[in-house]
């Protein structure tokens, strides 16, 4: 990072956390001749570069297409039997200009740019307390760790710069994936013997955030992609050690849907209180709140605020409706949910079905002789407020005949739509041209768009750190504190469903027709990988993870072939969209250029 760059974003941080009064603000004070070399010379100027180190983890998650869509969990907003042929339907892999691939590689940089300014200068500064200084530069090399974690995952070789950079420089040379997943591991390693349990101040990296990051890369490393990573069977162990640390001192919350928004599927009876994000369950999350000055994220003029509710699917402005509002908000044709995805649940036993899926429109105002049909002019109906617009039947429970909607000869008057219909892309009725929400992360009563969100987002949570630790045992991972594999599984499983329940899953998600069921408890016979990927389905749906997951554990291109709809219509994978492309701007900007990844 240049240093003036980097003055800009010192400056900004003393305006935004330095708490003057509406007079103070209006005093004129020239600060233009305050730089870098002169405010990063003492224990508060130092402070405020470290803080300016974690807003741009806003910007970090909102780079989402590289982590959810293309996967066997998402798959291109808006799909449909009929719509096969109709776009490109890999254009999360393919595209070298798109902004797909350019954001999160520049973002990423720049939070590079700005740890490694933070790691360069520490030895020029002076603490009043010196553990202080060293938990500081160790949230620094975390997030510098964390940044080329998900860069070597995604482009595999990449540059590795580890000094602030003081001067331009058009000369860019890949590094190996080995020798990037060791420097990880030295940053995090040095990060967790100096960071503290408990942060100074919430939201800052813990030792136990640490912990979580090494269980997580080791696991990756023991995989060894392509043999490029360095990695041995001791990593599967390494990692185990790590999960089981971060389990012990984060215990799971007792209901799943108190880690999300509180709210009710009505939004006539909407919670209307306050909640905390913090729990103890939480390992890292990215910060936000609800002063408009304050929550916005750095780049692209985007909205302030958490941004998650928004970009899934869905549509509740629908009859009776009050139109663009809070009540509902704002859900785009993004990161759509494969119709097998619905099925990999038990919608009556698994509480995680109902949080993560809306099931019920309901009217939010009177409406009379509503024509319902495209066809019929004299199919109308007529609504009271709270009378249900539409529903969507559990997958396993369709309805037939006269539980249907009038529209498709049933008695019923709202639209009763099957999960089969997902996909027709075929509008029986005004009602039936919508899709279910996707909305796990929707929050009641914030303005409607696309931000706005004041919901914390959890990057890493300790159910997770179970199911890392099962996957490690899977792999030939031994003396786990829990015991074997299924245990840690079960573990999870058992907060949604009630100990010893044994929910039905679809027992084959990728075929619509079929209601035949098995089991997802897992037993030492039946723990695989497989299964652990359909647990963490349910439990991580949408949390920055998915793509990561399937690289990592091999089964990228098999389960994305077999359970993403428009993936399996419209081309297949290949071995080359196990690496993205590297963005051609960086490959246009650098002297001489770096070589793109095969096959692009």
């Amino acid at each position: 990072m240049k240093r003036y760059n980097l003055q800009y974003i010192v400056l900004y941080f003393l305006l935004m956390f330095g708490g003057a009064g509406c007079q103070d603000f209006l005093k004129e004070e020239s600060i233009s001749n305050i730089t870098t070399d002169s405010y990063i010379t003492t224990e508060a100027g130092y402070e405020d570069l470290i803080k300016s180190c974690y807003p741009l983890l806003r910007d970090f998650v909102l780079q989402y297409p590289i982590a959810l869509p293309g996967t066997d969990l998402f798959q291109n907003g808006g799909w449909s039997e009929k719509a096969v042929g109709q776009g490109p339907s890999l254009d999360t892999y393919v595209n070298i200009t798109s902004e797909t691939f350019t954001g999160p590689w520049d973002i990423f940089y720049r939070e590079i740019g700005r740890t490694n300014a933070a790691i360069s200068r520490a030895d020029d500064i002076t603490f009043a307390n010196p553990d202080t200084k060293a938990a500081r530069v160790g949230e620094a090399k975390f997030l510098r760790a964390l940044s080329y974690f998900y860069l070597v995952q995604t482009w595999g070789d990449v540059p590795m710069p580890l000094e602030e950079t003081i001067t331009a420089n058009k000369a860019v040379v890949r590094e190996s994936s080995a020798n990037i997943y060791t420097q990880i591991l030295k940053d995090l390693t040095e990060a967790e013997a100096a960071l503290p349990v408990e942060a100074t101040d919430y939201g800052r990296v813990t030792k136990g955030a640490a912990q979580f990051l090494l269980a997580k890369v080791y696991l990756t490393r023991g995989w060894n992609f392509n043999n490029s990573l360095g990695g041995s069977p001791d990593d599967f162990n390494k990692a185990l050690t790590y999960a089981d640390k971060v389990i012990e001192d984060y215990p799971l919350v007792q209901n799943y849907k108190n880690l999300f928004p509180i709210r009710s599927e009505n939004p006539l009876t909407q919670y209307t209180g306050q909640q905390d994000a913090r729990n103890s369950e939480v390992v890292f999350a990215i910060q936000y709140n609800d002063d408009v000055l304050t929550n916005a994220n750095e780049g692209d003029n985007r909205e302030p605020g958490n941004y998650y509710h928004s970009i899934f699917p869905g549509n509740g402005e629908l009859v009776g409706s009050n139109g663009r509002t809070s009540d509902y908000n704002r859900n785009l044709a993004q990161n759509e949910p494969t119709p097998s995805l619905y099925r990999m649940f038990d919608p009556q036993l698994d509480v995680r079905y109902s949080h993560n899926f809306l099931r019920v429109i309901y009217a939010l105002q009177p409406v009379n002789n509503y024509a319902y049909s495209f066809e019929d002019p004299n199919l109308t109906v007529s609504y009271e407020i709270g009378d249900t617009v539409a529903y969507w039947t559990p997958w396993n429970q369709p309805a037939y005949g006269a539980d249907k909607g009038i529209d498709e000869g049933g008695s019923k008057k709202y639209a009763v739509m099957n999960h089969e219909q997902i996909i027709s892309g075929v509008a029986i009725s005004r009602l039936t041209a919508t899709r279910p929400s996707m909305w796990k992360f929707w929050e009641p009563n914030i303005p409607y768009g696309d931000g706005y969100g004041t919901f914390d987002f959890a990057l890493f949570r300790s159910a997770e750190a179970y199911l890392l630790a099962a996957e490690a045992i899977v792999k030939g991972a031994s003396g786990g504190a829990l015991g074997s594999a299924e245990v840690y599984y079960n573990k999870v499983l058992d907060r949604s469903v009630g100990e010893g329940v044994n929910p039905q899953k679809a027992k084959f998600p990728e075929i619509l027709s079929s209601l035949e069921t098995e089991s997802y408890r897992a037993t030492p016979s039946t723990i695989s990988i497989d299964m652990i990927l359909d647990e963490s389905a349910r439990e991580l749906m949408g949390e920055f993870n998915r793509w990561f997951d399937l690289k990592r554990t091999e089964k990228l291109i098999e389960r994305t072939e077999k359970y993403n709809f428009w993936t399996k219509a419209n081309g297949n994978l290949s071995e080359m969209h196990l690496l993205r492309p590297i963005p051609q701007h960086e490959i246009d900007r650098s002297q001489p250029s770096i070589s793109q990844n095969p096959g692009y």
